[in-house]
């Protein structure tokens, strides 16, 4: 089992929920275990940037984005499901090209921008 940590722009979108909401919401974050992350399946996903290894999590209204630091999850980003699916669906990307959308540094400077 993970111990997970959030970043301030996560527990900015966690704290607009209430208590019982975010229980709701970070319980699939905190059942990943180490062989989901061997071999991720939706609803997990893996991919790269700099170097490092980034995971996605859909888990109901939300998308977990973070890494694994020894037995530690890092969530850098938590997004709702309608701000980057709408995106996603008002563009008309295929399913395939999502992974493609993630690596693309024009998404990566939106998701830090949250976190200002």
């Amino acid at each position: 089992m993970y111990q997970v940590n959030f970043s301030e722009q996560s527990m900015r979108e966690l704290n607009q929920l209430d208590k019982l909401a975010q229980l709701a919401a970070i319980e699939p974050i905190c059942r990943v275990r180490p062989q989901d992350l061997a071999h991720p399946r939706e609803p997990l996903g893996k991919f790269h940037r700099n170097g490092k290894d980034f995971y996605r999590l859909r888990a109901g209204e939300f998308r977990f984005y973070f890494t694994v630091d020894g037995d530690k999850l890092h969530t850098h980003y938590i997004l709702h499901k309608d701000s980057l699916e709408d995106a996603l669906f008002r563009m008309k990307l295929p399913v395939t090209e999502k992974q493609l959308f993630e690596q693309d540094s024009k998404f990566w400077r939106y998701l830090e921008s949250l976190t200002k």
